[in-house]
This record gives C-alpha cells, sequence and structure tokens, in this order.
C-alpha cells in the first residue's frame, strides 16, 4: 500500500519539506507586548513542530510599528528581534521542522489603541470591524519606506536562520488593500494594484535571497465592490510570480470574516477549488487553508491535485500532535471549529476550546505520575471527560460515574444543534480516550457519598455541572416550562411553536435549531443583543441567519412579567406591553452549580482532598473553562500524590 500523498516530500524553493503539512500562520499574541518573542511562544511553535509539521510559521508579523494590530503580535521591525526569532529557530530546527515567517502590515485594520500611531493605509477607508479609526493616505515617501521595512524585515529573518518568508497578501491587509478595488481608490502611480506587491517581492528578494518566498492571498474578499475570483487572478497574473517559490490560497477580508475563519457548520476544505486553478496553472507548489480537519480532507486535496500542501492552523492549535497521528494512522485531538481562538485575540493570548495546555506548553506535566492513586470523577461532561482523561493518562486509576446513561452531559446535548455539527467528535474522541486509558465508566448511576467511601478513593473531583434557576413568574402554570436543556435531554421533536425566555448562547442556538425545523420562535431576552456571551466570529453567520428568519421573533431589553396561555406580559425598558408568546416556554438563564454532594464527599477526608471543576465549581460557562478547572485540577492531585510519597519516603 502506498504512502498518502500528504506524506509525500515537497521542495518550496531552496527548501524540502518533509510533508505536505504546514502549521499555518495563526494570530496567537504569544509575544511580549512590545513584539519579542517570548519563551512561551517558542514553547508552543516548538509543540508543533515536535508534533510533526514540516513547515511552521509564526503568526503574520508586523514590519512596521504603525502595523501593529494586535497587544501581543510579534514583530520583525528592530534588529533588536533577531536573537529571539533565532532562538525560536534553534528550538523548531531541533524537531527536523522548517521555520516560516510571515511578513506584514495591517494598514487599515491596525488599531492606534494598540500600535499608538495613527492608522495608514492606499485610501483613507475605516475598518468599522476593529474600531473604525481612519485611517491616514500614505504618500510615496512613506509607501516607499514601507517596502524598506519589508526588506529590512526580511533581511532580519534570513540573519536568524528562518527558512521560509511568506508575503501576506490576503486578509485585507496592506498589500491586499493596494489589490483591492474596494480599499485602494487612489490615482497616482499606486492605483496600479500590482505594483506594491511587486516591490515588495523585489525588495525582499534582494534583502533575503536564501530564503524560500511565497505570497499568501485570498482568492476573493467576499465584499461588494472588492476581489472576486476573476479579478483575483487578474492580479496573480500580474504579480511577478516567477519570482516566488510557493502561493499560499485563502480567503476573505476583515468586512468578510467568516471566510478568514470559517464557521463549523461549514463544508471541510470548502476551499481547496479555488487553489486547483492556481494549482493547474502556475509552475509552483501551491496550499491551501479552510476547514482542513481531518486526514481524510488533507489527503483528497493532496491527491487530486487541488493543492500541494495544507496549511492548517485550528487544527494544528487543537493536536499539535496531528501530522504525527496522520501519519501513523492514530487519534488526534479533534478542532471542533468554535472559533474561540480567534474570538480571544483582543482579549490577549490565543486558548483552544478542546486542549487545555495550549498556550501553557510550559506547565502541561510531562510523562506519567510517580505515584498513582486512586479517583473519583463524578459527572461525565466536559469537565468530567477532561479530568477523567488527564489524571488517567498521568497514570492515575480512575473511576468516572455519571447519572445520565450516556457520558458527554449538556455538550453533547449541543451537539445536536444545527450550529455545532463539530461538536460531538470531542465527546467521540474523549469516550475513545477513556477506553484506551482503562478508565472505568459508571453510567446511569447517581453516586452518593456511601457509595464512594466504600471504595476508599484517595482523591474525588465533582463534575456534575449546574442546573437552569427555577422560573419564578406570575401565571408560570398557565404552560409547560423547561430549560433548554431539559428540553434538549427529552429528545422530543420540533414543536410548531415555542417561546424562549432568554437569548443567551444557548437560546440562540436552539433557536437557530427549531427555525431551521421549521418552529415558530418568539425570543424574550433581557439583553440587549442575541448571543452576548458569544465572540463575533463564533456568530458571524448565526446571526444574520437569524435575523433573517420569517418565524423569528426576538424582544430584546426585556423582562418577563407575566405569562398567559399564549401571550406574556413584558417589560421593555422599563415599559409593560403584551405580546405573542406561543407554545412551551424554554428557559434559558444561566445555571447555578449544583454543589449538594460537596459536604458529604468531604466529610470523606479523601487524602488528597475533594475538587469542584467546570460549572459544579462556578468556573464553568464554556468548554474551555471547564478544560483548564479540570486540567489544572488533575494535575494538582499527581503533584501533591508526589509530594506525599516523597514525604514519605
Amino acid at each position: 500500500m502506498s504512502a498518502p500523498a500528504y506524506a509525500q516530500p515537497l521542495a518550496l524553493g531552496p527548501v524540502r519539506l518533509r510533508n505536505r503539512f504546514v502549521s499555518a500562520p495563526m494570530e496567537r499574541n504569544y509575544c511580549a507586548p512590545d513584539g519579542s518573542m517570548t519563551d512561551e511562544y517558542i514553547a508552543y511553535l516548538e509543540r508543533r513542530a515536535a508534533g510533526g509539521a514540516a513547515l511552521v510559521f509564526t503568526e503574520a508579523s508586523y514590519v512596521r510599528a504603525d502595523g501593529k494590530g494586535r497587544i501581543r503580535q510579534m514583530g520583525v521591525d528592530d534588529d533588536d528581534r533577531i536573537p529571539g526569532i533565532a532562538r525560536l529557530v534553534d528550538a523548531v530546527h531541533a524537531h527536523g521542522a522548517l521555520v516560516g515567517v510571515e511578513l506584514n502590515h495591517g494598514g487599515r485594520t491596525a488599531q492606534g489603541v494598540v500600535s499608538g500611531f495613527v492608522p495608514v493605509a492606499p485610501t483613507p477607508i475605516p475598518c468599522a470591524v476593529v474600531g473604525g479609526e481612519m485611517p491616514e493616505q500614505l504618500d510615496d515617501a512613506d509607501i516607499e519606506h514601507i517596502i524598506e521595512c519589508f526588506g529590512e524585515a526580511a533581511a532580519r529573518c534570513e540573519q536568524a536562520g528562518v527558512d521560509v518568508i511568506s508575503l501576506h497578501g490576503g486578509h485585507g491587509y496592506l498589500i491586499h488593500q493596494f489589490l483591492s478595488p474596494a480599499y485602494n481608490k487612489r490615482n497616482d502611480k499606486w492605483a496600479e494594484p500590482t505594483l506594491f506587491v511587486n516591490r515588495v517581492i523585489d525588495t525582499v528578494r534582494a534583502m533575503a535571497p536564501g530564503a524560500a518566498l511565497g505570497l499568501r492571498f485570498s482568492a476573493f474578499e467576499g465584499v461588494d465592490g472588492g476581489l472576486d475570483t476573476a479579478t483575483t487572478r487578474e492580479r496573480i497574473n500580474a504579480i511577478d510570480t516567477g519570482r516566488l517559490d510557493f502561493l499560499d490560497v485563502s480567503a476573505g477580508n476583515y468586512e468578510a470574516g467568516q471566510w478568514i475563519i470559517q464557521p463549523g457548520e461549514w463544508s471541510r476544505g470548502l476551499l481547496a477549488p479555488h487553489a486547483a486553478p492556481y494549482t493547474r496553472d502556475f509552475d509552483l507548489p501551491v496550499g491551501v487553508a479552510g476547514r482542513i480537519s481531518t486526514p481524510e480532507v488533507a489527503e483528497h486535496i493532496i491527491a487530486s491535485g487541488q493543492a500541494d500542501f495544507v496549511s492548517m492552523a485550528r487544527t494544528l492549535h487543537a493536536d499539535p500532535e496531528f501530522p504525527n497521528r496522520a501519519l501513523a494512522g492514530t487519534r488526534y485531538r479533534p478542532c471542533i471549529a468554535c472559533n474561540y481562538c480567534i474570538d480571544s485575540l483582543a482579549a490577549g493570548p490565543v486558548p483552544c476550546s478542546v486542549n487545555p495546555w495550549v498556550g501553557r506548553e510550559l506547565e502541561q506535566p510531562a510523562g506519567p505520575a510517580p505515584a498513582p492513586v486512586r479517583v473519583a470523577v463524578i459527572g461525565g461532561g466536559p469537565a468530567g471527560l477532561s479530568a477523567a482523561r488527564e489524571l488517567a493518562a498521568a497514570g492515575h486509576h480512575v473511576d468516572l460515574y455519571d447519572e445520565r446513561g450516556s457520558l458527554g452531559g449538556d455538550f453533547a446535548l449541543a451537539s445536536v444543534l444545527h450550529e455545532y455539527p463539530e461538536y460531538h467528535r470531542i465527546v467521540d474522541w474523549y469516550l475513545a480516550e477513556l477506553t484506551d486509558l482503562d478508565v472505568v465508566c459508571h453510567t446511569g448511576i447517581k453516586v452518593d457519598a456511601h457509595t464512594l467511601a466504600a471504595e476508599d478513593f484517595d482523591a474525588i473531583v465533582l463534575a456534575t455541572g449546574g442546573t437552569g434557576p427555577a422560573l419564578d413568574v406570575p401565571g408560570v402554570e398557565t404552560r409547560r416550562v423547561r430549560d433548554v436543556r431539559e428540553f434538549l435531554a427529552s429528545g422530543d421533536p420540533a414543536p410548531a411553536a415555542v417561546t424562549i425566555f432568554g437569548a443567551d448562547r444557548e437560546a440562540a442556538a436552539v433557536a437557530d435549531d427549531l427555525l431551521q425545523k421549521g418552529t415558530q420562535v418568539v425570543m424574550i431576552g433581557p439583553q440587549e443583543t442575541i448571543a452576548h456571551d458569544v465572540g463575533r466570529r463564533a456568530k458571524i453567520v448565526l446571526l444574520p441567519r437569524l435575523a433573517a428568519a420569517e418565524n423569528f421573533t426576538a424582544h430584546l431589553s426585556s423582562i418577563l412579567v407575566r405569562l398567559d396561555a399564549d401571550r406574556a406580559v413584558i417589560s421593555t425598558n422599563g415599559r409593560e406591553h403584551t405580546v405573542s408568546a406561543p407554545g412551551e416556554l424554554l428557559v434559558s438563564q444561566g445555571i447555578e452549580p449544583r454543589t449538594e454532594l460537596l459536604p458529604a464527599l468531604r466529610a470523606l477526608t479523601p487524602r488528597f482532598g475533594v475538587h469542584s471543576v467546570g460549572d459544579a465549581s462556578g468556573d464553568g460557562g464554556s468548554i474551555h473553562a471547564a478544560n483548564i478547572t479540570a486540567a489544572d485540577v488533575a494535575a494538582r492531585i499527581t503533584a501533591t500524590a508526589h509530594t506525599h510519597v516523597e514525604v514519605l519516603a
């Protein structure tokens, strides 16, 4: 049997990839606030190199200070950056991978509040997505200076030992702004859309002659008046691609962010057909990004000739070992395309919903626990599954209990909703992991302290989640009332009509799912906006879909005052009025921790304590939070057991 296409080496100009998996230039915010390299960032990228990626890119890195768009974005704008980049190169090379740096200037997408400078652009058109600050129009001298900055940044990278340089010509950044008819309205020589990028290519080639050089671009922008596929092709035809070693195809811009980071409900590998014409017509290796989250999709893209390599961001963010595991045919931790990572960029370092050690590689325990102990985990939702897996992976003996007949908790319920088609993958992964790690799972059992006392566990982890608060509203007896989680757990078919009290993440997802099934949905929520607790990218296709739904009515900034059989009195900004409120009332008003077992469990005084995780600890609210608390508790139990053994010794 022949090796997979993604296992084959590939030449990119002067360098050679060991396989076709490329860790894409995902924004991560792991550098210091001044843009310099950190140990945390090196550890993150080193982990991806050790995981088998052939080429590991840093994030889009600014070549001049006014092009900085993120608070901890990597800078290549000063010679002081060289030693840090060199340390990164040494760490990645030690694992047999190549290092790439993507050179960038944010242009109109940069923010003065982040960079400390007024943003600049080919034409002064503000970017509302990042705050709408009006950029200054670049004059001829400043354009020439930025071109020089690209070249100087490339020279620094080459001096540090970087193997591959990519120019970011997509996603609405400065090079893309010159290319786009939507953002380049000039009437001087720089109105010619490819002049700027060709000058940058010339300068970078001259100042970093030894590095492989490529261009990343958006196959289309996805906005009215912007670059469509035909116009983009005209632009690429006019670019001096003969001086490049590869092309890398993506899509979108800031105003069409769903094409940059695609939602989970879109098809895997959806941009591959847009890369195929470039692969066919250009005598260059071509890469492609876009929801390439399984080995099967990667294999199809490469074997079918649609692209020569795959650029993977979120997939390797979730599991740095994905390439090694794909090559070995073993199980990998799946990305669920929730976009929590990208929605965290404005706040700081980017985490991962399904991998609690992303960005915390230096803290991750290594190797088995020196002193295995017996641990009971009560609750089989994300926090319980994560705690059980982390403990068992460390070598502990774990029993997992859940009162439901199957594991996965409320997250498994969410995985059946229209918005979350990838969520089931992480539940399935946990179940397979627990089987291989010999975790003893007891389902359909509601345990109490007496049950656990007979087993003499060394530690107990409470992961019982939470429950929705009781609804105390006059008229509540006039109809059936259930928490949204109770409704999903019932498996009842979609009703003809329903009223949802709440406008949070859960309410929005349930409303969207029911609308797809033909249900008339009325939403009454105290929130000012729908899904206020979800980041912009995570709801970028959801909100327009809700707004366009004919069977959907939303009353926001509204409190439920009284219920009747098919109507409700609500108070909107202090004004009471009656609205139609048909069908059953589903309540989505958050959850309260389930902690009734805690006193009795603590009375058992297990040697290494009783620990609450996830929603049961009050630190839940998302799968990321659940995973973090669970992983940290598992590490704490291991460390405590180790200390105990040392004391006895």
